[in-house]
């Protein structure tokens, strides 16, 4: 990437001033994605201080805010990208929307069902957007697959199989992947990734859903196989685990062809195979470098009237439905929830 320059397409609407909140992984890398582009963020706030200074220096940020409400009460900010563990994502969401702040949120965007509506809700109310930052959302290649898709150049579609496995050890049981304390387990982790690719090619949101699941000893979710239907017959078959590794690996299945995506949370290639000849049709679109640019410009995009990148959350929200739905049939309840 370093001998191309950045292309100048991405972002295409006015340019809104940045915050985040929390300085772990995905925070670093938002940071270096958007320095690709010669941008930067304004704002920096996070529970440890120091930590926020830190990462202040080293990304040439301006702004160490003191403390959360200070960051929502600088008018000088128009947008807040959230980072933090996802049981703590609606504390941060109600401050942020209440001040007015649009807000990209990592996923999965909450914990369940009931936080997402009220999120929404105040995003409605308040005149701000709020987007769901899991990259299958805003990758190029999926808009090309969707439009040729949407056309008909693939036919009626009739399943989704995908998988997702990782393996995290079980060694220290209190890390964020089996700590229910830190909304642990495979479904929000991984699983709302193998949802959205699915529910990216379905009609509509599957309302049958049947399910089985291993948990970890800690009552997280960390293996299971459930099967999705809608209302059109489309089916999605979907494997998930934390303790067995396994290919991010998608085949979506046409009445012309099947098209399959490999490592399909940042993918910027896919492979079509044709029913009638078994011929291969490569697709590249994007750049799996600049996933994140591409969901602060989806951003910006929706801000400035773009009615498709804003609706992009009903996907969302029908992904967390599922989530939601599966974890009850599991058991799977998280402290927040049990209040």
């Amino acid at each position: 990437m370093a001998d191309r320059p950045f292309p100048a397409d991405i972002f295409a609407a006015p340019q809104l001033t940045w915050a985040v909140i929390g300085c772990g992984v995905i925070a670093n890398q938002m940071a270096q994605s958007l320095a690709l582009a010669g941008r930067g963020l304004a704002g920096v706030a996070n529970r440890t201080y120091a930590r926020a200074e830190a990462f202040a220096k080293t990304y040439g940020i301006p702004r160490v805010y003191e403390s959360f409400e200070e960051l929502y009460a600088d008018p000088e900010i128009d947008a807040v990208y959230i980072t933090t563990p996802h049981n703590t994502h609606i504390e941060y969401l109600r401050g942020a929307l209440a001040a007015g702040k649009h807000v990209l949120c990592e996923k999965a965007i909450t914990l369940n069902s009931a936080e997402l509506t009220e999120a929404r809700e105040l995003a409605r109310t308040h005149g701000v957007v709020l987007m769901d930052a899991t990259t299958i959302l805003h990758m190029p290649l999926f808009y090309e697959l969707r439009r040729r898709a949407t056309e008909g150049d693939f036919g009626s579609f009739n399943l989704a199989q995908v998988n997702f496995g990782s393996y995290k050890e079980y060694g220290d049981l209190t890390n964020r992947f089996y700590n229910p304390a830190l909304a642990g387990g495979a479904m929000l982790d991984i699983g709302v990734y193998a949802l959205t690719i699915a529910r990216l090619f379905m009609t509509s949101c599957p309302a049958e859903v049947v399910s089985l699941a291993n948990l970890s000893s800690t009552g997280v979710d960390e293996t299971s196989g459930f099967v999705t239907r809608n209302a059109e017959g489309e089916l999605g078959i979907f494997s998930l685990s934390l303790h067995s590794k396994q290919p991010k690996r998608a085949v979506l299945s046409f009445d012309k062809c099947y098209i399959e995506v490999n490592s399909y949370p940042r993918a910027d290639r896919a492979e079509i195979v044709w029913t009638h000849d078994g011929h291969r049709e490569e697709v590249c679109v994007g750049e799996e470098a600049y996933a994140l640019c591409y969901e602060v410009a989806n951003l910006e995009a929706a801000v400035a009237g773009d009615a498709q990148k804003a609706g992009l959350l009903d996907i969302a929200a029908d992904v967390m439905e599922i989530m939601t739905r599966l974890r009850a049939d599991w058991g799977v309840v998280y402290p927040e929830e049990r209040v």
